[in-house]
């Protein structure tokens, strides 16, 4: 297992996904998205295993401020997304192809 939890270091919900995996003595990669965020490739991966739309935090203050709500043309969400990593719903969990966005235990048990 091949564990990536994107996230930030304040954020509750990435400590409790760090918490989860700790507990189990299973060994991740943590990726601070305020220092790193996902590359196109990478977001294109968990888009396609969790849908793009729910990776926006639609309560990100810039979401509002860049108009988000109102763009509807995808590969301009991609490059905002890209470029302004405090607009993720995080904790973003990688294994392989799989992956989940927020607090999900009930679906990485099944990944042990």
């Amino acid at each position: 297992m091949n564990i990536q939890i994107f996230g930030r270091n304040k954020c509750f919900d990435t400590k409790k996904a760090q918490r989860y995996f700790k507990e189990r003595n299973i060994k991740f990669q943590f990726i601070d998205l305020n220092m790193k965020g996902l590359s196109k490739r990478e977001l294109e991966s968990v888009a396609a295993a969790v849908g793009f739309n729910d990776l926006f935090d639609t309560n990100a203050k810039n979401y509002e401020k860049l108009n988000l709500h109102k763009i509807t043309n995808k590969s301009i969400r991609q490059e905002l997304l890209l470029n302004n990593p405090e607009l993720y719903k995080t904790p973003i969990v990688r294994n392989g192809r799989q992956a989940t966005v927020g607090y999900k235990p009930e679906v990485w048990k099944t990944w042990e």
